[in-house]
């Protein structure tokens, strides 16, 4: 039997709307995101990039090659042609000149130093100049913000493969910065780009390459996950190197799986990061987004997204199962009609029926999505009050999903409070059960107060009660001191916190800062004859994820030992805190055994806070008044 040949008529008419000069929308409507023929290519990538028929940029080229780091420019162009394989020499020296020229005239033109990591006349500066402002991210060095929003994806689609790197302290950027920064050109072969750049300028989404980058990581999981490299070094030696496994005939069906995953993920965050990660440097990057990308404890999503897959007839994108978290009164006066209840203060308050709770949740969304209900979807998206207050157990939510690897997990940015915004003129028609008396949006004062209960260890004229309560008794010791004696205080509190390790719990550690901490027997530490009180908890992050723990208390100090969990009965000194630095213990009154220590100093009456460590603790009434006892110790030693 014959084969059949490949239809290749769209060459032709490719070829036909070339000639006639077609526009960008009439290119894409041909090619179909195939790759194109080489004589072709050079055309299909201007008119792609918005560059065909611009002027000539290098007419203003100085032609002085006197940048500090031209010896590098140059021996980094000529070790890119040479990997190009072009065997003609003198087309080889033309090249190098004027890639040269292009790097030289682009460092120039853009005050920018040249960095030997992105290897990359008239028309080819014109596409190099688009590439870079529309397809290379910003900040893209080492810890940049590009590789915070690739991890959030990564935890998206693979939270399992995402927690294995997290634990290994593997960041994106210690793999994926070659890949990023030159579009995958470091690691591929010359016919490989040249068809993956075809199909990725066709697409015109600079998003593009995070998801490539994603089904890389995705294809190689079981490689990742047998265990087989025992090194941190080797995991990311060979992280680095798959793009290379890739062969020009793989690089349609390679872009067409990552843009089934582009399709599976929620689309605000184009809109939330394409500005500061991609145009023109010169454009500022709001504050605002540098803390979300970097501090984000699941991917983000825009509540109008939201609202509008809930919508009938939404289309074929990302269809998702609303968990309201609020509290159950918040909830009972207004929630969206397709979103179901999970209480977060059950995690604290019980976690047996937490757990049944959940379970539920699992299975009505499961019936949601049988039933092609549109309140069924596979994706969660939690959401809060949009208030710290409750929205910090909600993190702590979205924490216990994500440590369980449950996937596409994510969160509905600000809250109930943006639902309501977006939804203010007609409340009645788009929420369920709203009752205006009872909302907090509409009636702030109809929140139920969940203020802290705490002792305050500071002096303060607003307290009565200095004879019986304890606080009394602290607050009497300080008052009674001398200014010498409080000079003392303050000196003694400065002195030991210089001691103190610094516990930040919401971001990634570092593996530098984990092998300098010190590792020590559970066992031998728990039997201590200087150890006083001990009591296992949880320390709990502002991110939400729990740490098991163990607070050790002694004469002068509390120590956190946090259990490491790849070496059992085994545990890291994560801090150890000065008594006399505890400025306040406080609680919630929802919450009695969420307890939260701030730490400071006392400066003429006042408190200056410096840190603080929150824990869950079992039995937190024993605990804190063990704590207490030994503080006011403490200070009646130092009164002395």
């Amino acid at each position: 039997m014959a084969e059949v040949s490949e239809d290749t008529s769209w060459i032709i008419d490719l070829e036909t709307a070339l000639v006639d000069e077609c526009d960008y929308g009439t290119l894409r409507n041909i090619c179909k995101n195939r790759p194109v023929p080489a004589h072709l290519r050079a055309e299909v990538w201007q008119i792609c990039l918005g560059v065909h028929g611009k002027g000539d940029s290098l007419a203003t080229f100085d032609g002085l090659f006197d940048l500090k780091e031209q010896e590098q420019i140059r021996q980094d162009c000529k070790s890119l042609i040479d990997k190009f394989g072009n065997e003609d020499e003198e087309d080889k020296l033309t090249l190098v000149s004027d890639l040269e020229t292009i790097i030289t005239f682009y460092s120039k033109s853009r005050n920018e130093i040249y960095k030997s990591e992105c290897d990359c006349r008239a028309e080819i500066y014109n596409c190099f100049y688009a590439i870079l402002n529309k397809f290379i991210s910003r900040d893209c060095e080492k810890n940049g913000k590009p590789f915070h929003l690739f991890r959030l994806l990564l935890q998206y689609h693979d939270p399992e493969l995402s927690s294995f790197l997290d634990t290994k302290r593997i960041t994106p950027d210690t793999y994926a910065l070659p890949w990023l920064r030159s579009l995958f050109a470091s690691t591929c072969t010359l016919p490989v780009i040249q068809n993956m750049w075809d199909v990725y300028f066709q697409h015109g989404d600079p998003f593009l390459a995070f998801f490539m980058a994603l089904v890389i990581l995705v294809n190689a999981r079981d490689q990742l996950l047998a265990g087989e490299l025992d090194t941190k070094q080797a995991i990311i030696e060979v992280l680095t190197s798959f793009p290379s496994g890739l062969e020009a005939e793989d690089i349609e069906d390679f872009c067409s799986l990552s843009q089934y995953y582009a399709s599976r993920t929620p689309q605000s965050f184009r809109r939330n990061y394409q500005g500061p990660l991609f145009g023109a440097s010169l454009v500022p990057v709001r504050e605002e987004f540098e803390v979300s990308v970097t501090q984000a404890l699941c991917l983000p999503v825009s509540v109008a997204e939201l609202l509008q897959a809930c919508q009938p007839g939404s289309g074929d994108g990302v269809k998702y199962f609303v968990v309201d978290c609020r509290p159950a009164e918040q909830y009972n006066n207004g929630h969206l009609p397709t979103a179901f209840h999970l209480d977060a203060n059950l995690m604290l308050q019980n976690p047996m029926e937490f757990n049944t709770a959940v379970q539920a949740l699992l299975a009505a969304q499961q019936q949601s999505i049988n039933a092609g209900s549109i309140s069924g979807g596979e994706h969660l998206c939690f959401i809060g009050s949009g208030r710290e207050e409750e929205d910090q157990y909600v993190y702590m939510v979205i924490a216990n999903f994500l440590q369980k690897h449950y996937q596409f997990i994510s969160f509905a940015k600000g809250g109930y409070s943006a639902v309501h915004q977006l939804m203010k003129d007609r409340l009645s028609d788009g929420l369920t059960n709203h009752n205006s008396k009872h909302c907090i949006i509409c009636n702030p004062e109809a929140a139920s107060s969940d203020l802290e209960s705490g002792e305050d260890f500071c002096p303060s004229s607003k307290n009565k009660d200095e004879s019986g309560s304890l606080f009394g008794k602290l607050s009497g010791a300080v008052k009674s001191k001398s200014a010498e004696m409080k000079q003392k205080l303050t000196d003694y509190i400065k002195n030991e916190n210089q001691q103190v390790e610094r516990y930040i719990s919401d971001e990634l550690p570092n593996s530098s800062d984990e092998d300098s901490k010190e590792k020590v027997s559970l066992d031998t530490w728990l039997r201590k004859p200087d150890i006083l009180y001990s009591c296992k908890c949880n320390a709990v992050g502002s991110n939400g994820f729990m740490f098991p723990s163990y607070i050790l208390l002694t004469d002068n100090h509390m120590y956190i030992l946090r259990e490491i969990p790849i070496r059992k009965g085994m545990a890291h000194i994560q801090s150890r805190r000065a008594l006399g630095s505890i400025v306040k213990i406080t609680s919630k009154k929802r919450h009695p055994e969420l307890i939260t220590f701030k730490y400071g100093s006392l400066e003429d009456d006042s408190v200056e806070v410096t840190d603080m460590d929150r824990f869950l603790i079992p039995n937190a009434g024993e605990a804190t008044k063990k704590i207490k006892q030994q503080i006011v110790k403490v200070l009646d030693a130092l009164d002395r």
